[in-house]
């Protein structure tokens, strides 16, 4: 049996490591006791030496060695505390899942509770804490400004652009002219500027990826075209910008702020689809008829010109009060927009729509409104159009390649079948809910799932329901190879419609402009785009954490000056400690002390997913509705206390 592993460590609590096994018929992680970390952080790539199996018991291990640490710099609040009659300065971690407290020697009384980057300059002995230096003083920990740019620091994300990057933005603005004039001049490109064409988009929207068009046929058919940024005609390959664009991945975009792939010269306005200007565009044009059948397709480059930016509430209202610009094609549009839809769930396609909190902020950026965003029915018909642009273009790569009889290179947005585990968890869990939910073996049909998600339509624990359920879903990434798309029921599927802000979708771009072309993709070449398409998927995931982040500090910041007030919530969690409750309104979330619910002594009945008293017998369970008091709102830790009403 193989003694050493490599793989990436996370690291948990008070410092427990646990290492995936790379034998995946091995169902539990390598755990790594603390003493056992050696000098490994939580997210490190490391060298694992498994130790003797004791039956009965996990298997564990032991660090070697880190072969490619994850962290270059530590960021967090200075602190001090007495140790022997000493008092040290150290540095808080902001990642609560970084164990150690590395010891400020050369801090001063200036930098306590100041949020600060260090870089770790002596780390002798495992056990005992790393001394470190304080390299960048960010700000008060706490402040509005601070807090953001800490979040940007910790996922490796800036606003500002090299010189270098910005100075080829700069070029390519004062060579605009020239650029369009020769996308106009080319043969392949399709001019598309007299067919009525839109965008919309959030109110709040500056970068404007995508717009559509609707054309009505002779034969009663209807032209539509899914128009898309042509950010590769302006970004070329190998140059500096798209170095750095790769470098980035994504856009991030946190409450406050959007962190952009691209400078905003070329996402704001010289790739942006504004209205009443000619565009560059790639687009995927359908001719479909009046149920959403496919008729015909086309794909290429074409030249655009949007005569409205409507936002999403105007297009509603304009469709919900039967007036107003372009209500025709609005409508004729949000027809078709249905039957997709209508279609992709009778496929299998599963709804795991959730509700997403947004914040009103004042001129310091302190929120003084938290809310649930409205979903209108504009949103959803723009993703059907974006869903079917994305899978078409994908499909017509594959049925080009059959009829080649060769592999094409391309990008997909790849989602693979669930773990049979842990669709036994969710199982499991569902049931002691009371919700029935068909698997066999921990297969599970996107339609048992579906049938859950209907079930729980507008209940109080839905969004606990969909939420484990979301978790128990491998998670969607961007490959060269194809498994097809398990969540949304495609064979085939892709990301094309956002090149401003996703980086695979500039890649998918290229791919298609050769494939139509029939120029080849080495093998090189591709093996170059599954290294990107890795990296991508990573950086996407560090952007969904810290805009989670951001998030997280606003919702608490928000329930600061609400210490005392009650609120209606739902129980998301149980602990042997105590129960999660998450707010309904706000969506923030707080934990309610077993030990401060008066008149019982509660205990967690955790395969029950309760807490039960013992002399009463009353019981809380997950997805219960509970009356809460907050008792304590702490912006640091980013943690709420509830206490119950009864």
């Amino acid at each position: 049996m193989q003694k050493t592993f490599e793989g990436a460590i996370m690291i948990r609590g008070k410092g427990t490591g646990f290492v995936a096994h790379p034998d995946e018929k091995m169902e539990e992680d390598i755990v790594v006791e603390r003493e056992a970390l050696g000098f490994a952080l939580d997210g490190d790539i490391v060298e694992v030496e498994l130790k003797n199996k004791i039956p009965g018991k996990r298997l564990e291990g032991k660090v070697i060695r880190v072969v490619k640490p994850a962290h270059r710099e530590l960021i967090g609040t200075v602190k001090e505390k007495d140790i022997d009659g000493k008092t040290l300065k150290y540095l808080s971690p902001d990642n609560h899942r970084i164990h150690i407290r590395p010891i400020l020697n050369e801090a001063t009384a200036n930098d306590l509770e100041m949020k600060v980057v260090v870089e770790i300059t002596k780390w002798s002995q495992p056990l005992l804490d790393p001394l470190a230096k304080i390299t960048e003083v960010i700000g008060h920990s706490g402040d509005h400004e601070t807090e953001m740019q800490a979040i940007i620091r910790s996922g490796g994300f800036s606003k500002d652009f090299p010189e270098s990057v910005q100075q080829a933005a700069h070029e390519l603005y004062e060579k605009k002219e020239r650029i369009f004039a020769e996308a106009i001049a080319d043969p392949k490109r399709r001019d598309m500027r007299d067919v009525t064409t839109m965008t919309i988009d959030p109110k709040d929207a500056k970068d404007f990826d995508d717009a559509l068009s609707i054309k009505k046929l002779e034969n009663g058919n209807y032209e539509v075209g899914i128009h898309i940024a042509d950010v590769s005609h302006y970004v070329e390959s190998g140059s500096p910008l798209d170095e750095e664009a790769i470098e980035r991945g994504t856009s991030v975009y946190l409450v406050d702020r959007v962190i952009p792939m691209l400078p905003e010269v070329l996402s704001n306005d010289l790739c942006s689809l504004r209205p009443n200007e000619d565009r560059l565009a790639f687009s995927a044009v359908f001719e479909l008829t009046t149920d959403a059948h496919i008729e015909s397709s086309w794909f290429g480059q074409t030249i655009i010109h949007s005569d409205k930016r409507y936002s999403y509430e105007e297009a509603q209202k304009t469709l919900d009060e039967g007036a107003g610009d372009f209500l025709e094609e609005l409508t004729a549009m949000m027809g078709l927009s249905r039957v997709l839809r209508r279609k992709r769930y009778a496929n299998g396609a599963i709804a795991f729509e959730q509700p997403e909190v947004k914040f009103e902020l004042d001129e310091r950026g302190a929120p003084i409104r938290a809310y649930k965003k409205h979903r209108t029915e504009t949103m959803m018909m723009i993703e059907d159009f974006m869903l079917l642009a994305n899978r078409e273009v994908s499909t017509f790569i594959n049925n080009k390649a059959k009829s080649e009889n060769r592999e094409l290179a391309f990008v997909y947005r790849v989602h693979d079948v669930p773990n049979p585990d842990k669709i036994e968890e969710l199982a499991m869990f569902v049931h002691a809910l009371g919700y029935e939910f068909e698997t066999k073996k921990g297969i599970v049909h996107a339609k048992s799932i579906n049938q859950l998600m209907k079930e729980v339509e507008g209940k109080p624990e839905e969004n606990l329901i969909k939420t484990a359920s979301i978790r128990s879903m491998a998670k969607a990434i961007y490959s060269t190879k194809n498994i097809g798309h398990f969540g949304l029921a495609f064979k085939y599927y892709s990301h094309f419609t956002s090149p401003i802000r996703r980086y695979p979708d500039l890649m998918a771009h290229r791919l298609l402009r050769n494939h139509l072309d029939g120029t080849k993709v080495g093998p090189k070449e591709t093996a170059r785009y599954e290294r990107i398409s890795i990296q991508s998927s990573e950086r996407e995931m560090e952007a969904v954490s810290a805009e989670r982040d951001s998030i997280k500090f606003k919702q608490v910041e928000y329930m600061m000056n609400k210490v005392g007030e009650e609120f209606t919530g739902v129980i998301t969690g149980t602990a042997d400690w105590g129960i999660y409750v998450q707010d309904e309104e706000s969506l923030a979330e707080g934990m309610v002390r077993l030990a401060s619910i008066k008149g019982d002594y509660f205990e967690h009945e955790a395969k029950k997913y309760r807490v039960r008293g013992q002399k009463t017998g009353k019981i809380y369970r997950l997805g219960d509705e509970v009356k809460v008091k907050l008792v304590r709102a702490d912006k640091e830790e980013r943690q709420l206390d509830f206490e119950l009403i009864e």
